[in-house]
């Protein structure tokens, strides 16, 4: 029913996983971060975001791709998740107005 293979692989992603987080909550703890170091982790969740986003805009249609331009522009001046929300809304809006 299941394949050890699988069951293993899933395994070892789910404790790197959580070995990153733990990582990541201990050096917070342990370091101060400032100045440009501060600077750059606020800009890591847009540039997330784009990074999933990104094969979108070049693997599919001019929806998409628009989307994902009113996406860039409200990542840059709102929350992550109001940014998300607006690109979800684009890309539904735009697919069902041009297609």
């Amino acid at each position: 029913m299941f394949d050890p293979a699988t069951v293993l692989a899933i395994a070892a992603v789910a404790i790197v996983t959580f070995a990153t987080r733990i990582a990541g909550l201990w050096l917070v703890r342990v370091f101060t971060i400032e100045g440009r170091n501060a600077a750059a982790l606020e800009a890591v969740p847009a540039a997330v975001l784009m990074s999933v986003i990104a094969p979108m805009v070049f693997m599919t249609g001019p929806a998409e791709t628009l989307a994902a331009a009113i996406t860039l522009m409200a990542a840059f001046r709102l929350p992550l998740m109001a940014a998300v929300a607006i690109g979800v809304g684009a890309v539904v809006l735009l697919r069902a107005l041009i297609s």
